[in-house]
């Protein structure tokens, strides 16, 4: 009998052993590094190295995004754990430019370069975020919230462009810096929207005007692209850190108050109830917005984010789209907005961040010009948007992302300030802001010239 009990007792004990085992391997399994488990993380990096080093490494879909995935948040992870500039948006910085800079100084390993830069170029997921974000920030919005904060963001944004304009100009000047490249060579670039939609037809517009070669004055106005995004993301991310130390300038990614002034958000969230066929009918939703706006650039050569802008906020305002496929793209904006971010930013780094151009503009007249115009704008922002009854921290961050590098400007930008949220008034800061900025500037270019 005492045989039968110590046997009992010691496959209690197994069992006992046995589960707390397990319960440790769970627990390991719910660590994670960014959106992978741990166990997982380590398997794609092992698996990914001997991929590289028997020059196997494929740019198909599974590989690229097991590639992008793992580079991204590594190095969101490392900027998590530096004491101190992780409030001024390092994960952000670490993403979109450590990879390119390990690209440009040859660390980064030839095969995960072609791999990574295939993959991006052929999947074109930037446009996938960009239109994920949208649709699922505007559809989940209370209409009221929408139509104020979309008539609202002009006042700031149009006060934020002037005042930074005359600051970043005059402290170039003051510098030693001529007024004319002052403005149109720093201080223009900055605000006009990024690359494809800002800075290149900025430079064709001078070098035709000028007479001259459009390849040098691109790489003037793409350092100053590039210094401003990089102030805007640290902006971001100490806005972002002011919110938390005073909560009432913040409505935490909500743009505007109510009109009683006590802080309460307009339109309280709607009961988040979904199933899987509601989150795929906002996947295609939020496609064909895109598609459509692709289609209105082919033939009538109107930006395709911006008719997908248009289109989105007008069939929300008309209540075109049912609540149930509404809170099918709250759940859309979660998932890429938390598990997509990182992983894109690494790619758009290695694929299309040339460290080139922006170690040529790290020139300290260049930088304090840089930093002066988008400290002017964003602070504009955050005291112009409070007087016309805006969150200022909110409106100071949609200023910020005016002085961007295009939508991977407004990615980095808002991830910093971690309220992705706003990406529909950055997209209107950034594509419209930046058109209206390129076509003065160059009318007043012209007119000086």
């Amino acid at each position: 009998m005492e045989s039968v009990t110590t046997h009992e007792a010691a496959g209690g004990t197994r069992s006992e052993a046995t589960r707390t085992l397990r319960e440790r391997w769970w627990a390991l399994f719910d660590t994670r590094i960014g959106s992978l488990p741990v166990p997982v993380y380590f398997v794609l990096l092992a698996v990914l190295a001997a991929m590289t080093a028997r020059g196997k490494l494929a740019s198909d879909l599974p590989t690229g995004i097991a590639l992008v995935a793992v580079g991204g948040f590594t190095c969101a992870e490392l900027a998590r754990r530096i004491p101190w500039i992780r409030h001024i948006g390092a994960t952000s910085i670490f993403a979109a430019f450590i990879p390119s800079m390990l690209v440009y100084y040859k660390l980064m390993p030839a095969p995960v370069v072609k791999a990574v830069t295939e993959f991006t170029k052929q999947s074109n997921f930037l446009y996938l975020f960009i239109a994920a974000i949208i649709v699922g920030s505007v559809l989940s919005m209370d209409r009221r919230t929408l139509i104020k904060g979309f008539v609202r963001i002009f006042i700031p944004l149009a006060s934020g462009s002037v005042v930074a304009a005359l600051v970043g100009t005059g402290v170039g000047a003051a510098l030693g810096m001529d007024v004319k490249h002052a403005l149109f060579f720093v201080v223009v670039p900055i605000m006009a929207g990024g690359v494809g939609e800002g800075a290149l037809p900025l430079s064709a517009g001078y070098a035709q005007i000028m007479g001259v070669e459009q390849g040098p004055l691109f790489a003037q106005v793409l350092s100053a692209v590039m210094l401003g995004n990089i102030a805007a993301i640290c902006c971001a991310g100490l806005l972002s850190y002011l919110g938390t130390r005073r909560p009432k300038w913040t409505g935490n990614g909500q743009l505007t108050k109510d009109g009683t002034g006590d802080g309460e958000v307009i339109g309280a969230p709607l009961g988040f109830e979904f199933d899987v066929s509601s989150v795929a009918a906002a996947g295609a939703t939020a496609i064909a917005f895109y598609l459509l706006g692709v289609l209105s650039h082919q033939l009538f050569d109107w930006p395709a984010p911006v008719v997908m802008l248009v289109l989105v906020v007008a069939a929300q305002l008309f209540q075109l789209v049912s609540p149930r496929v509404g809170n099918g793209a709250r759940f859309m904006y979660g998932f890429f907005s938390t598990a997509v971010t990182y992983p894109l930013m690494f790619a758009i780094s290695v694929a299309m961040t040339p460290w080139g151009e922006i170690v040529t503009a790290f020139h300290w007249v260049n930088i304090v010009t840089a930093v002066s115009t988008v400290l002017a704008l964003t602070v504009t922002g955050f005291f112009v948007g409070r007087l016309v009854g805006m969150y200022p921290v909110e409106a100071a961050i949609v200023n910020a992302t005016h002085s961007g590098l295009g939508g991977t400007g407004d990615v980095a930008i808002l991830t910093a300030a971690n309220r992705m949220e706003l990406m529909p008034f950055a997209q209107i800061a950034t594509r419209i802001g930046g058109a209206i900025t390129v076509m003065t500037a160059l009318g007043v270019f012209a007119y000086l010239r």
